[in-house]
Parts: C-alpha cells; sequence; structure tokens
C-alpha cells in the first residue's frame, strides 16, 4: 500500500528544487497542509512561492538550529529534505557552510524527526555522490560505491551516511533519491543553464569550462519532483533511488542550444580555465524508480525551450537575484576570464 500523509514539512523549499516540489505538492496532494522550512539563504527566495503565500505555512530557519527544527517538524507526518549548500564551485571556495548545512543540519533534522515521531523521511541527494564516470560506458546503480571528489560531493554523500544510520539504528523510516543534474522555472543563476540563459539575454559571455566536454544527465524539474514524490509514496524503508533522465549532454550542447533558442552568435561563448578536480561524466541507472511507476516525460529540447522561455518571461525574478553584491561579487571572482 502506497504512504499517505496530512502535514508535510518541505526543508530549502524557498530553493530551486524544493520550490519547485512545494508548487508540484499543491497541485497533486490539495489536501496536504505544507511547511516550507528556509533558511532563506543567497540561494533560498520567497519570490519563488509568492503566489502560494496563502496556502502553505513559511517558517524562517536554520537546519543546523534544533530549536527551530523542532517547532518546524513537531506534528509532521513526513519531512522532505532538499535543504543544502549546493554549488560546487562554491564549495570549492568555502567548505564549511557545506559541512554545517548538509551534514550538521541533515543529522539535527534526523534526530528531531525520530524524537518526534515523523513517519516517512526523504533525503534530496544527487548523482554526484559517484564521482567521475569519465572513460567508462556506466551508469550509476544505487548500489555502487560512494566516490565524491569534491566538498559539496563529500557532505552530501556523509549526510546520506546518517539517513541511512538512522534508518538501521533507529527503525526511522528514510529513503533517498539521488537526482542527476535538474534544471528549469527558478533555478539560481549560477548553475549553468540559467547562468547561461540570462548572460545570452544580456549578450554577455557565456562561461564554458575546459574544452566543454564534461557530460551530464539533464533532468527538467517537474520530472525530477515527480519522482521524489513517488518515491516518498512508494519507495520501501530504508530504499535509495536514482532518478536521471537517461540522457547525455555536453556542455557545449547546452551553451549552443541556447544561443540557438535566443538566436545569440555562438561567438558569445568563452572557454575559461576547467574547474580543478572537474568530473567528466555523471549517469545514472533510474530503473529501480521506474519500477515504482515514474518515468521522465521532457526530453532536453523541449525542456530547454520551455526553460529559456521562463527566463525571457521572468526578467524581473532574474534581474533581482543577478543584483544582489554576493552574486556579483562571486561570479566576477570565479569566471574572471569570461569577463568582457
Amino acid at each position: 500500500m502506497p504512504e499517505s500523509f496530512q502535514r508535510v514539512v518541505v526543508t530549502g523549499g524557498a530553493g530551486f528544487i524544493g520550490a519547485n516540489f512545494v508548487r508540484y505538492a499543491c497541485q497533486h496532494h490539495p489536501d496536504w497542509a505544507i511547511t516550507v522550512f528556509d533558511k532563506l539563504t543567497y540561494a533560498g527566495n520567497r519570490a519563488n512561492l509568492a503566489d502560494l503565500e496563502g496556502r502553505i505555512t513559511f517558517i524562517e530557519g536554520d537546519i543546523a538550529d534544533p530549536d527551530a527544527v523542532t517547532q518546524a517538524l513537531t506534528g509532521a507526518d513526513a519531512v522532505l529534505n532538499f535543504a543544502a549548500e549546493s554549488h560546487v564551485d562554491r564549495s570549492l571556495v568555502d567548505a564549511r557552510p557545506f559541512f554545517r548545512t548538509n551534514v550538521e543540519g541533515t543529522g539535527i533534522l534526523l534526530e528531531a524527526g525520530r524524537r518526534l515521531g515523523v513517519r516517512r523521511f526523504l533525503h534530496v541527494s544527487t548523482d554526484e555522490v559517484y564521482g567521475d564516470l569519465a572513460g567508462t560506458d556506466h551508469h550509476s546503480l544505487e548500489t555502487d560505491p560512494l566516490r565524491p571528489r569534491s566538498p559539496y560531493a563529500a557532505t552530501k554523500a556523509g549526510a546520506e551516511h546518517l539517513v541511512l544510520a538512522y534508518g538501521i539504528s533507529y527503525g526511522l523510516d528514510v529513503v533517498i533519491t539521488r537526482g542527476s543534474n535538474t534544471y528549469g522555472p527558478y533555478q539560481y543563476p549560477e548553475k549553468i543553464i540559467p547562468l547561461f540563459i540570462t548572460n545570452a539575454l544580456e549578450d554577455k559571455p557565456l562561461p564554458l569550462y575546459g574544452e566543454g566536454q564534461a557530460v551530464r544527465d539533464y533532468l527538467h524539474v517537474t520530472d525530477h519532483c515527480a519522482g521524489i514524490d513517488r518515491v516518498l509514496h512508494h519507495g520501501r524503508p530504508g530504499g535509495v533511488y536514482n532518478l536521471g533522465a537517461r540522457l547525455a549532454v555536453s556542455g557545449v550542447e547546452v551553451a549552443t542550444g541556447i544561443l540557438d533558442l535566443l538566436g545569440k552568435p555562438h561567438d558569445l561563448i568563452r572557454f575559461v580555465p576547467d574547474r580543478p578536480g572537474h568530473d567528466y561524466r555523471y549517469s545514472v541507472d533510474p530503473s529501480q524508480a521506474e519500477a515504482l511507476g515514474w518515468q521522465r516525460q521532457w526530453t532536453f529540447p523541449a525542456g530547454l525551450a520551455q526553460t529559456v522561455a521562463w527566463y525571457q518571461a521572468n526578467w524581473d525574478w532574474w534581474q533581482a537575484v543577478k543584483a544582489k553584491p554576493s552574486y556579483r561579487a562571486f561570479t566576477q571572482r570565479w569566471y574572471a576570464e569570461a569577463q568582457p
């Protein structure tokens, strides 16, 4: 029998995937009482939920704050943990916020969930925990060893170990999803697709690492949310589920696809020094999630076109984000070689 819930807490629900999941849940589970718990860091944005303010409860707080977590989780049936520091480049500059949020924060959530009797704890992870598959044709399986290669990926792997340990040690009903690279509306424009779209709209350079040959399995955020929802309701306790689109798209293909959709010249592409320790290929086998009845719906060309159209229609949203001093300071430092 699938699980059913009434009060659901979404941590990190003002971020990219979290906010899209809240929107998905409001549409598909109108009976849920949804609490969004978010620290509102640089990537958290109340504007992502502005039209849902009357439908959800919002609590501003830090998952590494035990008192705030207790307040948010009291009475919850299910917790979905989207809260994370998530940008590899930022983790290479300063890994400390990643330790605190991704590891310590997850541990505090788990302890509160155990103590308060949460019925299911779903942890949103990443395919980056598997490490680099370059030079192979392998598709990562949930049983593969974890070989993270960036501080970000290492903290996500550490969080996973805590989640599974709480399932084994305390009997907490836990499930984990490992999503591939996700894109779509409301994504903070430091990640490749929204960065390239918004730069192209402003006729600014598109900074592409190395020769642009790193390959990713791009998953539209709506498909990702549907997969998380399927695992929440049908995943086995202690189960881990890959969510991927079975695609292989290079950075060059992303850049040229965006430029072609916007009618911009390819000479906006700027090849910049490669990211330290760059993983050149991620690819997951999503068969276990598909066995639960999940299937991705979006092709990459259709999803990219929809995403480009959203950013074209929402200049105010992304220009406000890119105008923040914290955004400008980081991108100017990290992509210095790409500046005109």
